[in-house]
């Protein structure tokens, strides 16, 4: 029984002994690691970041009432180009009942100074004419005589205003026709015939009937995150997409940025405003979404690599590549590292454009057998 145990525990031995040289040589029969090489191109490399918002005019300019009352016409559409002094509508005055009372009370009270004015003159008049008063004296009772009628005649001015909005003698100054204070385009017209409409004042911004803006003179409008507004400052370039126009792209200068954030969304937002040149003859909408990049750096026709062919020290993390010396050999060489725009990074120094660079990770494709 011995001797059996004995004789399987050397079969076993040998076995795995012969197993173990089979898979040494079946690894060191393989194919060794060819690595393949790139060399350096020369390309234009941009750094930037992505602010989103949207085109906005420059100047806006809301037309509002210096009265309160009802449209009665509306003499304009949107799109409709304006100038100043357009007639833009006219309101129907709705008095209200205490001014109007009020003032109707100030012409009987004028009505009355005046009855008793023009008495005391006509007395004056005649005492003057034979000779018993001084013409000082009736100078006086005619001036008094004149401001009363003058003031019967601002009375029944201001009862006119308060019941129709104008008056006679005021002409183009009638209130009740509100008219262009800028040149340009109609945006909007929010109001319809037959709405009323509240006066501008100290206490209420009003209602607004249209709004006019240059839609030559347009800038962008947007916001940029918290970690982002440190890399940009006033006087960057920006380049505008606009979604709704394919295949354009608008120049523009950063010109401000807000210097308090708002929080949104659970992140701090700072608002950024940029001008757009050289529109030409294309027609941008107000309102539209559009997506400016800031460009913070730019390299121009440089030599550059793949950022994912730079390797980095662990010791001194300085960037280095393994440059082909000959067939799958390589080198090590330190270089230094311009601006990257995350694919391509700009070489400064180290290596030249026809040394061959090892790729050193190349990346597998998930779906490959």
């Amino acid at each position: 029984m011995k001797k059996s145990f004995t004789i399987l525990i050397l079969i076993l031995i040998v076995v795995t002994f012969v197993g173990a040289l089979y898979y040494l040589y079946q690894k060191n029969a393989q194919d060794p690691t060819v690595y393949q090489t790139e060399t350096a191109q020369t390309t234009s490399i941009v750094k930037k970041t992505v602010a989103t918002g949207s085109i906005v005019p420059r100047d806006e300019v809301l037309i509002k009432p210096n009265i309160s009352g009802i449209i009665e016409d509306i003499f304009i559409v949107p799109g409709q180009l304006v100038k100043t002094g357009d007639l833009i509508a006219r309101l129907r005055i709705v008095p209200n009942v205490s001014n109007l009372a009020s003032t109707r009370n100030q012409i009987n009270t004028a009505q009355i100074a005046l009855d008793n004015e023009k008495k005391n003159y006509e007395r004056q008049k005649a005492l003057f004419e034979k000779g018993v008063i001084a013409a000082n004296a009736f100078d006086q009772a005619e001036v008094a005589y004149r401001q009363a009628e003058q003031t019967l005649l601002a009375a029944k001015q201001t009862f006119d205003i308060v019941k129709t909005g104008t008056t006679s003698g005021i002409g183009s100054a009638a209130n009740t026709d509100i008219r262009a204070t800028v040149p340009g385009m109609i945006l909007e017209v929010p109001v319809k015939v037959g709405n009323q409409v509240i006066e501008s004042n100290n206490f209420n911004e009003g209602t607004t009937i249209a709004a006019i803006a240059d839609v030559k003179k347009m800038i962008f409008e947007g916001k940029v995150d918290e970690s982002e507004v440190g890399k940009i400052k006033e006087g960057l370039p920006l380049e505008i997409t606009v979604g709704a126009i394919d295949n354009k792209t608008f120049e523009a200068v950063l010109d401000y940025i807000a210097p308090k954030g708002n929080a949104e969304n659970g992140a701090i937002q700072f608002e950024i405003k940029g001008t757009i040149k050289n529109l030409d003859s294309t027609f941008i909408r107000a309102g539209l979404s559009a997506n400016a990049s800031i460009i913070l750096e730019r390299a121009d026709e440089v030599m550059a690599l793949r950022e994912g062919l730079i390797q980095y020290d662990t010791s001194t993390q300085k960037p280095f590549v393994e440059v082909e010396t000959n067939e799958q050999n390589f080198e090590k060489r330190e270089i230094e590292l311009g601006i990257s725009d995350g694919i391509f990074v700009e070489i400064k120094s180290g290596i030249t454009k026809d040394d061959k660079v090892k790729v050193w990770n190349p990346i597998v494709s998930p779906f490959a057998n």
